[in-house]
């Protein structure tokens, strides 16, 4: 485990990550101690999809089901983006789906009861950096969609705002590399909203930006 001063998954990524599969950074991911995160989830649930997909999807961290099931976005908020990607005209089975954290945070007020989501902090999102700047190197996306605000401030710093970024293609340099990123709200804040149809098709309409960026 990495000392209390010092959170990082570096020393658990496999030698020359730049050089290894996706394969062998999810086997090495799987034991990862970087950050306390690992004590509590059931296991790592590291990035899904291919190394020439053209598009990676970006989230927040496992939830609930990620973290029983082992894979990426298979909860009810992944089964929302996955009807909204081929809504916007991006086929979900062409993306390279990942979180910035890997871990499950969650608080649960005692055994048996409902496990509910925690935001990961700055210091676990930094600590968790090493993977996802890994599979940026071996995906090399066309186009990186953010989602929502965690995401976002992993990816571009901690003064990023979904609702000023939101829905228009941006060009920054991230680990040393120009990337093309589109920003919009996580799925599953469309799951908690109001008014759900419309913070649906607000989603649709920020992917079809994303659609339309990638010809």
């Amino acid at each position: 485990m990495a000392s209390e001063d010092k959170f990082t998954a570096e020393p658990f990524l496999p030698e020359n990550p730049e050089k290894a599969t996706l394969t062998a950074l999810r086997r090495a991911a799987a034991d990862c101690q970087g950050c306390p995160l690992h004590r509590d989830a059931t296991q790592t649930v590291f990035g899904e999809g291919t190394a020439d997909a053209r598009v990676m999807l970006v989230g927040e961290q496992p939830g609930d089901q990620e973290d029983l099931q082992g894979r990426p976005f298979v909860g009810p908020a992944g089964k929302l983006l996955d009807r909204a990607l081929a809504e916007a005209g991006i086929d979900p089975a062409d993306a390279y789906v990942t979180n910035a954290v890997k871990h499950f945070k969650f608080t649960q007020a005692e055994p048996r009861k409902r496990r509910i989501h925690k935001a990961p902090t700055l210091r676990e999102m930094t600590a968790c950096g090493p993977w996802l700047k890994a599979e940026l190197s071996l995906v090399e996306p066309e186009l990186i969609v953010v989602l929502g605000a965690t995401a976002g401030k992993a990816l571009l710093g901690s003064s990023f705002r979904v609702t000023q970024e939101r829905g228009a293609v941006l060009e920054r340099e991230i680990h040393g590399r120009e990337e093309r990123l589109v920003a919009t709200v996580h799925p599953s804040s469309v799951l908690r909203s109001d008014d759900r149809e419309a913070a649906y098709q607000g989603l649709v309409s920020d992917l079809r930006v994303a659609a339309r960026a990638l010809g």
